[in-house]
């Protein structure tokens, strides 16, 4: 594997050498290293694996790039040849060469993002803060854009389901070998330091392959929360003072960094890692308390280091920089809290004022941390108004720099994570609620399942009185269906603490997921605005209300194109409604990572909401393989805020709203139209006899559910009966393992069909984003299937009804979307998302025959064994798949 080009296959077809000739070469180059050490340590560990992983690989290259269909079956047949255990190293031997590009390709992104980061350039493009406030700017003067930036919002919220199909110690790995190839890239790097460089390169890369890339067990959810704290402490902490400075200084000018800072923090972070128990039962209210703590224990270690660096470092001198009277008063009640302490930094700093208050305040972090009552912050506005005494006293004495410096940035993490570094968002299912007070009221002994709910409030309320309200006062309520639903959570809270004064304060959220449910959106709020606790703290808020919109199951419940269109008009509805009820609106968009969950590009999605519907505030899920795309660099990072954030504030630029309401009233009927059809569409399959156990043996949606790819089990039930049964999770994650990406696109080209005008449809791509956007989702859905692969896959079962449909409307759907979009092959105005498509589905294809041998050798035996080898491999080219395909569920 030492190249993107295979070393046996005959010669690429033209298609393939012009692709090639359009991979930067930087990026070819990093790629052939990694490969070609691959290569080196699947040579010796047997010189024979790494020829039948080249004889493979040609053979799917020929195959894909010539439509080669006897090289296809050749390689399907190479596969079956394979004894059982060089069919599971040939599955590792790919998994861990996908994994090496995905790192080759990460870091040519950061490659990228650094060239493109020269003066001018930002303002020329409306996805960076110099081009959206530019603009905005330009559209509705400096004085509003001023407004609009200072009430900017942007509040991801973590979730982990799942977390990653691989695990943390094969993430480990990948993360060593990122660094390793980062420092390839330094200019400076010597003959000596690049062969030390490839001696560890090697020896990580041989950890890896050595490494199984299967879980022992299911993590559980005090892992989950674990691990989410890498990326906290690996790049979110440092990442977002970046942001803020990044914005700051394009709005300061040429006093960046000296004037008072005027960049807000707008960021906020939510999770549900830990607190999201819908469904979930290892997810307890001890487990809740746990997640806290950790998340408490990693941001406080996150503040002590940086103050302890600032401190050590702000040694600026009484004699130059008075200390003001406030900072003197400062240290004065510091040494009335520890003497001893302050008598030791005054020793160490007797004339260095700011550094010894500031060392002190590192004092008081660890005090906090460690719950040390005589030393400790009550709240984080406590540290903060005493980081601000430091400031203020630096610019009083001259020192403008060191106030608007590191000083500057401790204070912007302090103002985005307080002392819970993430609002903790509990979330229960309505029918749960409904349950437990049913019983309550009837009087009879309390079940486990009473206990527990009833535990929750309590553990809210304390983790309320320890890190402050905003730490968790969100209760979302899934399948809401009525205001009743939302009452249910006031009285529980009651019933728990014994009353309404003593219940912790709560903002419930009603999270509408079905068609059904999104039609009945305003009506359901019309009743959750007259609950007499939601009337209080509309009052305490200043009348801000919450709303979450699900993506998945309401795409599960009636496809994707009808979904997306019923997500749009709810949207536009409850903005509406919140205008005439002068609520100040957050929607919620619970969007997973990959397409048939509502996935896609965030910032254009961002851009494409109907108006009035932002309003400067943008808050989403992002779960377990988008947090570690989005957050895991911290280049990556910070232009992933950069992008959402001058969307979000773009979002209600005169202009783009024009564009979005005019397109909505324009292509309104065209909607209807497209609803109509695709939705009969996607019954005439889901609605079918039987076909939910046909489902499950097409795909491999059973042996999903062995993979430990997170602590929630993947069905509601026991067996799978109904779609109702499944998780949109696996119903995403099984279709596209097989190839067929279905949740993505299925209906879309038959409702495209019935509207028979295609200057029509192509107008409509053109100048209604809603639209556009779903054609362009479609197009990258589209990309990752393989009809040959499908058509296997559809043949494990003898519903050739059923299969012929999925096929029939595949191809359908390609042919509509190029005419829609006016281009000759999918993904044409996306060249860098189509090339790296094109060059990873051969490798892809391998894995998926490698997947369809288990799966065929499972089915004949009717094998219920997870421990068995044809279950083996089956698991091993599903963590493959995942990593060459870049999404799970």
């Amino acid at each position: 594997m030492s190249d993107l080009q295979p070393t046996i296959a005959p010669s690429p077809s033209r298609r393939r050498d012009s692709v090639r000739a359009e991979v930067d070469e930087s990026l070819r180059a990093s790629v052939r290293t990694l490969g070609g050490l691959l290569g080196r340590v699947l040579s010796a560990v047997d010189p024979s694996l790494l020829d039948d992983v080249e004889h493979l690989r040609a053979l799917t290259i020929a195959a894909y790039e010539d439509d080669d269909q006897q090289r296809f079956e050749e390689a399907e047949a190479l596969v079956e040849s394979f004894t059982p255990e060089r069919a599971e190293q040939v599955a590792r031997a790919f998994t861990a060469y996908f994994h090496l590009v995905n790192l080759a390709e990460e870091q040519h992104r950061i490659r990228r993002l650094r060239e493109r980061d020269v003066p001018g350039r930002a303002e020329t493009r409306t996805d960076t803060f110099a081009g959206a406030i530019t603009q905005l700017t330009s559209e509705v003067g400096a004085e509003e854009t001023a407004r609009r930036v200072a009430a900017l919002r942007f509040h991801p919220v973590l979730t982990a389901h799942p977390t990653e199909a691989r695990r943390p110690a094969i993430s480990g790995a990948i993360r060593r070998i990122a660094e390793l190839l980062a420092e390839r890239d330094d200019p400076r790097l010597g003959y000596a330091a690049g062969l030390e460089n490839e001696r560890r390169l090697l020896e990580e890369i041989d950890t890896l392959w050595r490494t199984s890339p299967l879980r022992a067990q299911k993590p559980t959810p005090v892992d989950e929360v674990r691990t989410a704290m890498n990326v906290f402490d690996t790049s979110l902490f440092q990442v977002v003072p970046r942001v803020y400075r990044a914005l700051d200084d394009w709005l300061l000018g040429d006093e960046a960094g000296k004037a008072p800072a005027v960049a807000k923090a707008f960021v906020r972070y939510g999770s549900w890692i830990g607190a999201d128990r819908d469904g979930n039962p290892f997810v307890t209210a001890k487990v809740t308390r746990q997640a806290a703590q950790i998340a408490s224990e990693h941001v406080l270690l996150g503040y002590e280091h940086a103050a302890t660096r600032i401190g050590r470092t702000l040694t600026i001198s009484a004699e130059d920089t008075p200390p003001s009277a406030a900072l003197t008063d400062l240290w004065a009640r510091q040494r009335a809290l520890a003497g001893f302490a302050a008598d030791e930094l005054e020793q160490r700093s007797h004339t260095e004022p700011h550094r010894r208050a500031l060392l002190f305040v590192t004092r008081r972090i660890i005090a906090t941390r460690t719950r040390d009552a005589d030393l400790a912050y009550e709240s984080p506005e406590e540290l903060l108004g005493e980081l601000r005494i430091i400031q203020s006293s630096l610019r009083e004495g001259g020192a403008d720099r060191a106030a608007s410096g590191e000083l500057q940035h401790l204070i912007w993490q302090v103002e985005t994570f307080g002392f819970h570094l993430a609002d903790l968002e509990v979330r229960q299912h309505s029918k749960v609620h409904r349950q437990v007070l049913e019983e309550l009221r009837s009087g009879s002994p309390r079940s486990e399942l009473a206990d527990e709910v009833l535990e929750v409030f309590h553990t809210i309320s304390a983790l309320q009185k320890r890190f402050g309200v905003d730490a968790a006062r969100r209760y979302i309520v899934s399948f809401t269906q009525s205001a009743e639903d939302l009452a249910n959570v006031y009285e529980l809270a009651k019933r728990a603490l014994g009353s309404a004064e003593a219940a912790p304060v709560l903002d419930v959220i009603p999270l509408f997921e079905t068609f059904a449910d999104l039609n009945n959106s305003t009506d359901i709020l019309d009743g959750l605005i007259e609950l007499e606790p939601v009337k209080a703290r509309l009052a305490a808020t200043g009348r801000r209300l919450e709303v979450m919109l699900g993506y998945s199951d309401s795409s599960k419940d009636v496809g994707p194109v009808s979904a997306t269109l019923a997500l749009y008009d709810a949207q536009s509805r409850i903005a509406a409604w919140a205008k005439r009820n002068d609520i100040e609106l957050t929607l919620f968009h619970g969007r997973g990572g990959a397409l048939g969950r509502g996935g896609g590009p965030a910032n254009e999605a961002v851009l494409a909401q109907p108006p009035h519907s932002v309003e400067g505030r943008f808050k989403l899920t992002e779960q377990g393989e988008v947090i570690f795309a989005q957050y895991g660099d911290q280049t990556i990072a910070a232009r992933h805020l950069e992008q959402m954030a001058s969307a979000t504030l773009l979002a209600e630029a005169p202009s783009n709203q024009a564009r979005n309401e005019q397109a909505s009233v324009t292509y309104s009927a065209l909607a209807t139209r497209l609803d109509e059809a695709s939705r009969a569409r996607f019954f005439e399959l889901v609605k079918a006899d039987g076909f939910a156990q046909w489902f499950g043996r097409v795909t491999p949606q059973e042996e999903v559910g062995l993979l430990s790819l997170g602590s929630r089990p993947a069905r509601r039930g026991l067996s799978l009966e109904s779609l109702e049964d499944l998780r949109a999770i696996p119903w995403v994650f099984a279709w596209s393992q097989a190839r067929v990406n279905l949740t993505g696109w299925f209906g879309l080209g038959t409702a495209l069909a019935s509207i028979g005008d295609a200057e029509l449809l192509h107008k409509a791509y053109n100048e209604w984003p809603l639209f556009g956007t779903m054609i362009d989702n479609v197009q990258m859905s589209l990309a990752k299937t393989d009809e040959r692969l499908a058509r296997r896959y559809l043949a494990l079962d003898s519903r050739e009804d059923l299969a012929q449909l999925v096929l029939d409307e595949m191809a359908l759907t390609r042919e509509q979307v190029l005419l829609t979009s006016g281009h000759t092959e999918l993904l044409e105005g996306r060249a860098v998302l189509q090339r790296a498509v094109q060059l990873r589905s051969p490798y892809v294809d391998a894995l998926s025959l490698l997947q369809l041998r288990a799966l065929r050798e499972i089915r004949a035996t009717g094998s219920a064994d997870a421990e068995d080898r044809p279950h083996r491999l089956m698991l091993l080219a599903v963590n493959g798949v995942a990593a060459g395909l870049q999404n799970t569920g």
